[in-house]
């Protein structure tokens, strides 16, 4: 590795100085998240925080509801009463206490859309163990109880748990911040047909009598605990991964993650040890709305990243990133979303170079800068033009509106054009030192800011637009340009086509669609203008089979480019798509663009596909559709 003794010093220095189960209390650089506030929790955590968290928890599928309760320990505190985050949930008594539990009274405020309830537990002063009895309602909305027609194995159902970015307070009591890091372990009942896993140490096999133990010994933010339940089996990928599926779908995932362990040693050749001790993925039913989530030592993964063709393997990639950016080191609030994001989709990046080859992370990096350049556009057009900052300012809105291209792709064309101002050594030494510095910590954008002044521009003597990069809008003039060979070559098929050339007669004679990657696809159909003839349209789907056999993030882009050339011919086969999948990303565009026609047959096409698809949605990718067809 290139910096094997570099990372020898930040290992030993990490045992010594900084257990992966506590926080840095005392570094200084922190006394600005002391100071901050989340705008998104009810609870009182500069009082009182929970430190550790237990759960005791019965899944019925019957009735759709979880039944248990949350055990809480609690800091050194010396006030009369705790305030946890609740929503869509139903508190059937609390109590204080750890072996001898005595009720207490609690009382709930009345419900908020965005932030739901503060619930209000009665204590003495130095109470240790607060435990809140519940079970969760139709309203828990971070749950998707799916039944067995949406699965793979269409035999028995399916529940997973969606805690980003407030959600978690819906089915568990809490004090749901990404500021309060804590360690928690659960007891969970489930089927005996079916397996239970969490973002903790899991089982790789199911037992009779459908009893788990799960133990997360790192701390994490409330938003990564994460729960899925089905008929699952496991495939193991190396010595520390693997990846748990319906067995359906087993072979598929073998294959298209066979790079797994590579990309975990490529991480840790660039940004030290893994701190996990385990990795591996949990692929969903299609209904999930994110492409991954990166719960730590279990990632949530959707079906559409099995392409066939590895090609959008960069989504395990990026997950994968999360172990330092964003797990790790997490944003305190959601207004500094973009140290998540925007570090990941650089890291991602890097494994993919490091893997794969430059060529591949440019392509990759291109596609990303076409999606930034049009969310810019989208949000400077929209109610909140000032989101094009990278430090936002959400209070009183959902922070999933803060998570967008922006907090994703200009975090990532920031952290680029610093390397190449920098240079990439310097800037490998100075993100190793971030991540050890702040592990298992969470910090906010000024505290990420001053260690960059402080220990990488300032030793230096490097002069770099930091604040116009990150509290302005807009993209700096002097971000770094990324070209790729292989993608010009499609965008100049395009504009041929967009010239009235005939692109089948040498360009794409006896071509076939699995002759170019993905993201050279995605290039060609964005690249075409919404002028292009229906016979063009016609014509490629005919040769192509665009519409009936291409991967689901090839289908995403395709029934875009036939919403807006109005080629009605494939409807039948978007609102099959529409209906199977449940990707915010890969379906939110096409309804937009149908809903933006000047056409009532396409606004009317869209509400009736809508309504025969949202109760296969996530409540995630529902409530944003929803917002669209309306």
């Amino acid at each position: 590795m290139k910096y094997t003794y570099i990372f020898s010093i930040l290992i030993i220095q990490i045992l010594f100085s900084c257990s992966p189960n506590q926080e840095n209390e005392n570094n200084e650089s922190l006394a600005h998240v002391e100071t901050t506030k989340d705008q998104h929790t009810r609870a009182n955590i500069e009082e009182i925080r929970t430190t550790h968290l237990h759960l005791e928890l019965d899944i019925n599928f019957e009735n759709k509801t979880i039944y248990g309760v949350a055990r809480h320990q609690m800091s050194e505190n010396n006030i009369d009463h705790a305030i946890f985050d609740i929503k869509g949930l139903e508190i059937i008594k609390t109590t204080v206490g750890e072996k001898e539990e005595t009720a207490t009274d609690f009382t709930i405020s009345k419900e908020d859309e965005l932030l739901g309830s503060a619930l209000t537990v009665k204590i003495e002063p130095g109470t240790q163990f607060i435990n809140i009895y519940y079970q969760t309602t139709e309203n828990s909305e971070a749950l998707d109880w799916l039944p067995a027609e949406l699965t793979e194995g269409k035999v028995h159902p399916y529940l997973y748990t969606q805690g980003q970015a407030i959600l978690t307070r819906s089915w568990i009591p809490l004090q749901d911040s990404p500021m309060n890091r804590i360690t928690y372990s659960a007891d969970i009942t489930v089927p005996s047909e079916l397996i239970a896993v969490m973002s903790a140490d899991n089982p790789t096999e199911k037992n009779a009598e459908g009893e788990y133990h799960f133990m997360m010994k790192q701390k994490i933010p409330s938003y990564l605990i994460a729960l899925a339940v089905g008929d699952l089996v496991y495939t193991s990928l190396g010595e520390n991964c693997g990846i748990y599926s319906e067995k359906e779908l087993a072979d598929a995932c073998a294959y298209e993650f066979g790079d797994l362990p590579k990309m975990i040693s490529a991480a840790e050749g660039l940004y030290g040890e893994y701190l996990w001790d385990q990795y591996d993925i949990v692929m969903l039913p299609y209904s999930f709305p994110f492409g991954g989530m990166e719960n730590p030592r279990l990632t949530f993964a959707n079906p559409t990243i099995l392409a066939g063709d590895r090609s959008s393997t960069s989504v395990i990639a990026h997950e994968l990133a999360h172990s330092w950016s964003g797990n790790l080191v997490t944003n305190a609030t959601w207004d500094d979303f973009w140290l998540n994001e925007g570090f990941t989709v650089y890291f991602e990046n890097r494994i993919m170079e490091e893997i794969y080859g430059k060529e591949t992370a440019d392509v990759l990096a291109t596609i990303e800068y076409q999606d930034l350049t049009a969310s810019i556009k989208d949000i400077e057009n929209g109610d909140f033009p000032e989101d094009t900052r990278l430090k936002l300012e959400l209070n009183e809105r959902n922070p999933d509106e803060g998570m967008t291209d922006i907090a994703y792709v200009k975090g990532a064309f920031f952290l680029r054009t610093l390397e190449n101002t920098v240079g990439r050594k310097k800037m490998d030494v100075f993100l190793n030192q971030y991540f050890l510095d702040h592990a298992f910590q969470s910090i906010t954008t000024e505290v990420f800011v001053e260690d960059l002044k402080t220990k990488l521009l300032e030793p230096t003597n490097i002069d770099f637009n930091i604040d116009e990069w990150i509290y302005q809008a807009g993209l700096p003039e002097n971000h770094i340009k990324i070209d790729s060979k292989k993608l010009a070559k499609m965008i100049a098929i395009a504009e041929k086509a967009n010239a009235g050339k005939d692109i089948f007669l040498n360009d794409f004679k006896g071509a076939k669609r699995n002759d170019f990657i993905t993201q050279e696809w995605l290039t060609f159909f964005r690249t075409l203008s919404p002028e292009v003839s229906i016979k063009t349209m016609e014509k490629l789907d005919k040769q192509f089979l665009f519409s009936s056999e291409s991967n689901a993030i090839i289908k995403s882009d395709w029934f875009k480019l036939s919403a807006q050339t109005h080629y009605r011919a494939q409807n039948v086969e978007m609102q099959k798509y529409l209906i199977k999948i449940g990707r915010r990303w890969l379906i939110e565009g096409i309804y937009q663009i149908l809903m933006d026609s000047k056409e009532t047959v396409d606004h009317d096409f869209a509400r009736e596909t809508f309504e025969l698809a949202k109760d296969g949605y996530h409540f995630v990718s529902r409530s944003t559709i929803e917002e669209v067809v309306k």
